[in-house]
């Protein structure tokens, strides 16, 4: 069944036991830098790279296009080294509703704020697509981020829920 109809994914996620949490937020401790400074090495060898492909690229617009794809790639995938860390806020308020209504009340808020600004001469239009992140709704469910967001003019799209919720801003098919 698509992740997008199942009601049962869009509740709260289950809450994780403290002592795992200490765990991963200790590795998290020693860990992201490493990943850091692994994420800022690959990103300054692509770009170190790219300044010599630069030349062939004015030729070739197929490995141009495979240079940043595989240049994407790689960043991802370090990136996603660090997927398991857990932030001190994290650790502090899993469980704990309040806080994550909180957090995401401000974050639908925030991108409300953003989608809604005027459009000004010579610059881009405001975004009209979002997505908020798991860990922003997770003591709540995606269900409240739906429910706050429909109420500040938002409109869902398809997403799986187990990673983010993605919303789209209405008015920004209403010419102006």
């Amino acid at each position: 069944m698509d992740v997008y109809v199942d009601c049962s994914t869009w509740t709260a996620r289950p809450v994780r036991p403290r002592w795992e949490l200490a765990l991963r937020f200790a590795g998290s401790v020693v860990w992201f830098p490493v990943v850091c400074v692994l994420w800022t090495a690959v990103v300054a060898t692509f770009l170190v790279v790219g300044m010599f492909a630069e030349v062939i690229t004015a030729f070739s617009n197929t490995l141009e296009r495979g240079y940043l794809r595989a240049m994407e790639v790689t960043v991802n995938r370090v990136a996603r080294l660090a997927s398991w860390c857990v932030s001190w806020p994290e650790l502090r308020h899993e469980g704990d509703a309040e806080y994550y209504k909180a957090r995401v009340d401000k974050a639908v808020a925030k991108r409300t704020a953003r989608a809604s600004a005027p459009v000004e001469p010579n610059k881009p239009r405001p975004p009209a697509e979002c997505a908020i992140p798991l860990r922003a709704y997770r003591g709540v469910g995606g269900w409240y981020v739906a429910e706050v967001a429909l109420a500040q003019g938002w409109e869902l799209r398809p997403t799986d829920v187990r990673k983010e919720v993605r919303l789209w801003w209405s008015a920004a098919s209403k010419v102006a």
